[in-house]
C-alpha cells in the first residue's frame, strides 16, 4: 500500500505543478518591457477609451434609422465590449500581481487560475480578429448584394453571429484542457499564456492560435479592398444620386482602420509564435513581452476609431474639406484619371496643350470672319 501510495502523491505533484514546470516563481527579470507601469497605464487607458467609445457608440444607435448602420454599430459595440472585459479581467490579474506580489505555486497549486488567465488571453485575443473578419464579411455582403443583405442581416443575426464568434474563441481556448496544447506561467510572472514551443501537441495549438488570427486578418483585408473599390465603383456610376448615403463611406472608414491597427498590432506576435515552433528555436522572452505589448495596444486603439473617425468629428477638424461621398467620389474618379492618363505615357502639360489646339484653332477662324476684308 505504501508505494502506491508514494506514486499516487508524485503523480499529484506533478499535476499540480504541470503549468510551472517551465518557468518558477520567483523570476529576477529587469526589463522595461516587463515594467508594472507598463500594466497598469495599458489597462486604465484601454478601459477608459472603451467606455467613453461605448457611450459613443449607444448614442449613435439611438440616432440612427438605418437597418445596415444600426447592425454596423452592433459589432462595434460588441467589440467594444469585447476589449473591455479581456482588459478588465487580464489586466486586473497583472495589476494585482504588481500590487501584491503573491505567490503562483501557493494561491494556484492546481493550476486552475493559471488556465482560466490563458484562456482569457487567447479567448480575448481571437474575439476581436474573428469579429473584424465578421465585419468585413457583413460590410462586403451590404455593398456588393446590397438587396440581400436588407432582406437577412436583421438585429437578431446580428447578435447570432457575434455569439458564434464568442462561442468559436471560447472552444479554441479550451484546448488545452482536453490536451491539446497547454497553458503555463510566462515570464515576469504575472500571467499566464499558451506554452510556445516544439512539442507535438504544443505546436499543434499554436498553430491553431497563429493562423486562425493571420486567417482573421486575411480575410479582412481582402473583403475590405473588394467592398472599397466597389463602393468607390458605385459613386462614380450613374446611380451615385440614387445611393448616395455617406454613412457608407464612414463605415467603411472606420472598417478600413480597425482592420490595419489589428494587423499592425497582431500580426508580429502571430508570426512570431508561428516561426518559433516551426524552427524549434528557444524562445525570445523579450520578443513575447514586446509583441504582448502590440497587441495590447489594439484594444487600446479601436475605441478611439470609433470615438475620433465619425463624421460629425472630421467636420469639425477639417471644416473646409467636404466630407460627401459626393466629394469622395471625384476625387477618385479625378484621381483615377490622373493615373490612367500618366500610364500611357502623355504628361499633363501635353494633355493641355493638345486640348487647347482646337480651341485656338476655332478663335482664330472667328477673327478671320469677322476681320473687314483689306
Amino acid at each position: 500500500m505504501m508505494p502506491f501510495h508514494s506514486n499516487n502523491t508524485s503523480q499529484e505533484a506533478l499535476n499540480q505543478s504541470f503549468c510551472f514546470s517551465i518557468n518558477k516563481p520567483p523570476f529576477q527579470i529587469n526589463h522595461t518591457i516587463a515594467s508594472a507601469y507598463f500594466s497598469a497605464v495599458f489597462c486604465v487607458l484601454g478601459l477608459s477609451s472603451n467606455l467613453f467609445a461605448f457611450v459613443v457608440l449607444v448614442n449613435s444607435f439611438k440616432q440612427t434609422h438605418s437597418r445596415s448602420r444600426s447592425s454596423f454599430l452592433l459589432f462595434l459595440c460588441g467589440l467594444v465590449v469585447t476589449d473591455f472585459m479581456g482588459l478588465l479581467v487580464t489586466g486586473a490579474i497583472v495589476v494585482t500581481f504588481h500590487i501584491t506580489h503573491f505567490n503562483w505555486m501557493k494561491l494556484d497549486p492546481y493550476c486552475h487560475f493559471c488556465n482560466f488567465m490563458g484562456m482569457s488571453m487567447v479567448f480575448y485575443g481571437l474575439c476581436p480578429l474573428l469579429l473584424g473578419a465578421s465585419m468585413a464579411v457583413e460590410r462586403f455582403v451590404g455593398i456588393t448584394r446590397p438587396f440581400a443583405r436588407s432582406i437577412n442581416m436583421s438585429k437578431s443575426r446580428v447578435c447570432t453571429i457575434m455569439a458564434s464568434v464568442w462561442v468559436a474563441a471560447g472552444c479554441i481556448s479550451l484546448l488545452p484542457l482536453f490536451g491539446l496544447g497547454s497553458y503555463h506561467l510566462q515570464i515576469p510572472g504575472s500571467w499566464c499564456f499558451l506554452n510556445i514551443s516544439s512539442m507535438p501537441l504544443d505546436m499543434a495549438f499554436c498553430l491553431v492560435f497563429s493562423l486562425v488570427g493571420l486567417t482573421s486578418l486575411a480575410v479582412s483585408f481582402i473583403l475590405n479592398t473588394v467592398s472599397v473599390v466597389t463602393l468607390l465603383k458605385v459613386c462614380c456610376g450613374q446611380d451615385s444620386t440614387q445611393r448616395r448615403r455617406d454613412y457608407e463611406v464612414e463605415m467603411m472608414v472606420q472598417l478600413i482602420l480597425i482592420m490595419v491597427i489589428a494587423s499592425i498590432c497582431w500580426y508580429p506576435l502571430l508570426v512570431f509564435i508561428a516561426q518559433t515552433v516551426l524552427s524549434a528555436s528557444k524562445l525570445d522572452i523579450r520578443k513575447l513581452l514586446l509583441y504582448i505589448r502590440f497587441a495590447t495596444w489594439n484594444q487600446i486603439l479601436d475605441p478611439w476609431v470609433y470615438i475620433l473617425f465619425r463624421r460629425s468629428i472630421l467636420k469639425r477638424i477639417y471644416p473646409r474639406m467636404d466630407w460627401s461621398r459626393g466629394s469622395i467620389a471625384s476625387l477618385y474618379s479625378t484621381s483615377m484619371r490622373r493615373l490612367t492618363h500618366s500610364s500611357i505615357g502623355r504628361p499633363a502639360s501635353i494633355r493641355e496643350q493638345t486640348s487647347d489646339e482646337p480651341k485656338q484653332e476655332h478663335e482664330l477662324m472667328s477673327m478671320q470672319s469677322v476681320s473687314p476684308p483689306s
